[in-house]
């Protein structure tokens, strides 16, 4: 595997990132009072990740998200394809969950 920076980026920062985006979409939401709200389903995130073992005893296992083209250093790595499905939801203070509710005007670049 390469070293630092050029190894991809790790499944649970796209996760977190995933999390980020989402709780942005529905904070704009919420905060221009849009009548017409979407709630969210399940989430399907498909990736290529190569696991990578770091040594010795507190060592850790770590899936790297590989880019769709394949890069030689992870042509050789163990790689393989998974799809996680998340089922986002709303914690309130007292424990209770919902579905989130997305609202808003398309972003430029958005999909």
């Amino acid at each position: 595997m390469a070293s630092g920076g050029e190894r991809g980026v790790e499944l649970a920062e796209l996760i977190r990132q995933l999390r980020k985006e989402l709780k942005a979409a529905a904070a704009e939401g919420a905060e221009a009072g849009e009548a017409l709200q979407f709630e969210v389903g399940p989430v399907e995130v498909e990736a290529t990740v190569a696991i990578s073992r770091e040594a010795g005893a507190n060592g850790k296992v770590r899936f790297w998200v590989v880019e769709a083209g394949g890069d030689g250093r992870f042509a050789r790595s163990a790689t393989q394809r998974i799809t996680l499905t998340l089922h986002p939801k709303v914690v309130a203070q007292d424990g209770t969950t919902r579905s989130p509710l997305i609202s808003g005007d398309e972003v430029d670049g958005e999909r």
